[in-house]
């Protein structure tokens, strides 16, 4: 019997992901100066105002309320009218030191004795409904979110688009778990305001349908341009306007859209947020290192769906265990309990072993903090940071690390493929 599956987004401009994005700024310039920095940083944003807070154990002081004025600037908060504006708005420090009780569980001797940063259970998942061997309805969400900002910075086909938006996409599965058609696509984006409120409507409605949509749907492959019909139900900024957005309109904290980050709702996710945490924290590196697994396992043909759980104490290097779940998908002669075994062969998951295969002391954490952790393209690019003191430095980094395919061939060689 058919079902619906719905995820959402939301973009850059969204409060939670303002808050999100000048955490992990901070996290990057902390590790672009001292790159065996500790940090849990979290913010709170709201009208006209910044609140930084959280631990840091580093060698370096940073001017953390320039950093946070920056990443404000850089999202497009920057009219007075927005009530939430990168030069005028209020940024307040309780950042302190790390506690010396859980640093002591961390480090050790040797860097490969290194104890996790926090016990939990983090999840990785991959199917094959994409490219990127995401969910689709998740990806569909985030990127109409992301071409919605970038018709905003050009500024040329829609010239009324304010930061704060979000994007929801429901599809249709037929019995054999395959996506067959959009139901509903929902976009809710902030604007400046109309004289007229039916004329506002009714121009932002079409531009979504006419401009946006015909930008998100060249970007797919053939046969998924076709789920896109003349029967999609849409519902564009359906409480009728939405002038009054960002930080001003609802306040943002860090680590509240944990399931836009990674699935959308697909899989499952272990409760702990991503941003503002350096990579000792395995809420974070160890979500990334069983995604990587996931999709290298999917990609190779292990699976057409695949769940990975793993689990860790505060203080101790080795995980409690592995778990995978392959809902019934798997194309190897063994089941999830012998697949799960042979990942233990196959991955360090220590926390040192992480750190160290996916290069996550780098400086590579804003980009994730909007548009998702998971799904997104490995590259190299090169990245300029300021110092307190005027010292500038260029690092050259590998983004996405977690994303890359470089498992496939030892994958397939484990499991006789």
């Amino acid at each position: 019997m058919a079902y619906l599956f719905t995820s959402e987004s939301v973009s850059e401009g969204h409060p939670d992901k303002v808050a999100d994005q000048i955490s992990d700024a901070l996290i990057d310039n902390f590790l672009a100066w001292d790159e065996d920095s500790r940090v849990a940083i979290e913010t709170l944003v709201t009208t006209g105002q910044v609140v930084l807070a959280g631990e840091v154990k580093s060698n370096i002081y940073l001017d953390v309320q320039k950093i946070a004025r920056s990443v404000i600037q850089k999202i497009g908060y920057t009219k007075s009218e927005y009530m939430f504006e990168a030069n005028s708005c209020g940024v307040l420090s309780a950042i302190h030191e790390q506690s010396a009780d859980i640093n002591q569980g961390v480090d050790r001797k040797t860097r490969q004795e290194q104890g996790a940063g926090d016990q939990g259970i983090m999840f990785g998942y991959a199917n094959n409904e994409t490219e990127n061997f995401m969910p689709l309805a998740l990806d569909l969400s985030h990127r109409l979110l992301y071409e919605l900002a970038e018709l905003r910075r050009e500024n040329n086909e829609i010239q009324y688009l304010r930061p704060d938006a979000k994007s929801q996409v429901t599809l249709e599965y037929g019995d054999d778990h395959k996506p067959k058609r959009i139901d509903t696509i929902v976009i809710s984006t902030q604007h400046d305001d109309f004289d007229s409120e039916p004329v506002m409507l009714d121009k932002i409605t079409q531009d979504i349908k006419t401009i946006l949509i015909p930008r998100v749907k060249a970007q797919l492959k053939p046969e998924l341009q076709l789920l896109f019909n003349d029967e999609i139900k849409f519902h564009i900024n359906p409480t009728g306007k939405f002038v009054i957005g960002g930080p001003h309109g609802d306040t943002g904290l860090t680590g509240r859209k944990i399931i836009v980050d990674t699935y959308g709702g697909k899989g499952a996710h272990g409760g702990g947020a991503f941003s503002g945490k350096d990579p000792s924290k395995v809420d974070r590196s160890a979500a990334y290192a069983t995604r990587h697994i996931a999709k290298n396992l999917v990609a190779a043909g292990v699976a057409d769906e695949l769940l990975v759980q793993i689990s860790y104490a505060i203080g101790v290097k080795d995980p409690m265990g592995i778990y995978v779940n392959t809902y019934g998908t798997s194309k190897v002669n063994l089941t999830d309990g012998q697949i799960a075994d042979k990942i233990t062969q196959l991955f360090d998951m220590t926390p040192y072993g992480i750190e160290t295969r996916l290069g996550l002391r780098n400086p590579i954490y804003s980009e994730t903090a909007a548009y998702g952790h998971m799904g997104r393209t490995p590259r190299k690019v090169t990245k300029e940071f300021e110092s307190s003191t005027g010292e500038k430095k260029q690092i050259e980094v590998e983004l996405f690390t977690w994303e890359k395919l470089d498992y496939i061939e030892k994958v397939k060689e484990e499991f006789g493929l």
